[in-house]
């Protein structure tokens, strides 16, 4: 089904020519999915480097799984604009349309990008806007995929302890163990473990809420770069549960130092 007849079938009115697609991808800052996840995606649109959403009506997508996949994020009425010297940005000030809210996070569209334009007339493209999934409820951050196949980027590690997702919080609060942080950019690797109360959990909730979890080294990047942290990837080598004690967790973590050497060419320093 293409989107705008889904559209007319909800709103009759609203033709394409009414409509700026904006198509959110990565802007070297933020993940707009991340954005959407944390609730503030209407505010984080409302900034724009140019005047492109000139038109009644915006309708959001935010690239998802898949080349020419898209998350529907909201149908916004574009109300005005202000240009700000300062920031030389314009601020729109945006509308959500009620009727259309229910499919927000739920929709998937199908629809192949041509080149690197993010903002689109819609009455050149709209006959290849297609909906391919009606998603049962709004998407969510997905539930914690088991020990062996955890591997998290920092960004999403954030929203997993700022909404305390409970399956992530379970998982990781009952157990202890050594986990590896991968810094993207350079390969290089810190490995830590996790001994006191709140296991893993806490643990990974301290990086989360400073980057750098007290860590020298890292620390030393987060000064030159505060922004670095999310060069950062979350694992864990090995769990241990509530029985084993502290000495054989640094034991065991001492064994991963030597085995990927990150003593000698990471992030740890002892």
């Amino acid at each position: 089904m293409k989107f705008f007849d889904f559209l007319n079938v909800i709103e009759k009115d609203i033709t394409p020519d009414q409509c700026k697609i904006h198509l959110a991808v990565h802007n070297g800052d933020d993940d707009p999915l991340d954005v959407y996840l944390e609730g503030w995606f209407e505010e984080w649109q409302s900034w724009q480097s140019k005047r492109n959403f000139e038109r009644p009506y915006i309708i959001s997508l935010i690239k998802f799984n898949g080349d020419d996949k898209w998350l529907f994020a909201g149908l916004y009425r574009s109300l005005e604009s202000t240009y700000h010297q300062q920031k030389q940005y314009y601020q729109y000030r945006t509308e959500s349309v009620a009727s259309m809210e229910e499919y927000a996070g739920r929709l998937i569209v199908s629809f192949a990008r041509s080149g690197r334009q993010s903002y689109l007339n819609a009455e050149n493209w709209h006959e290849q806007l297609i909906v391919s999934e009606m998603k049962a409820k709004r998407i969510e951050i997905e539930q914690f995929p088991g020990y062996a196949n955890t591997i998290v980027p920092k960004s999403k590690l954030d929203l997993i302890v700022g909404q305390e997702v409970e399956s992530w919080k379970a998982a990781l609060s009952n157990v202890g163990g050594v986990y590896l942080i991968t810094d993207t950019t350079t390969g290089k690797c810190y490995v830590g473990s996790a001994t006191g109360e709140g296991g893993i959990w806490q643990r990974w909730a301290d990086y989360a809420n400073s980057g750098h979890g007290g860590n020298l080294k890292l620390q030393k990047l987060l000064n030159v770069d505060c922004e670095y942290c999310n060069h950062f990837h979350f694992s864990i080598l090995e769990i241990a549960d509530t029985h084993t004690s502290v000495e054989d967790i640094l034991q065991r973590e001492a064994h991963w130092k030597n085995v990927l050497c990150t003593r000698e060419h990471g992030y740890n320093a002892n």
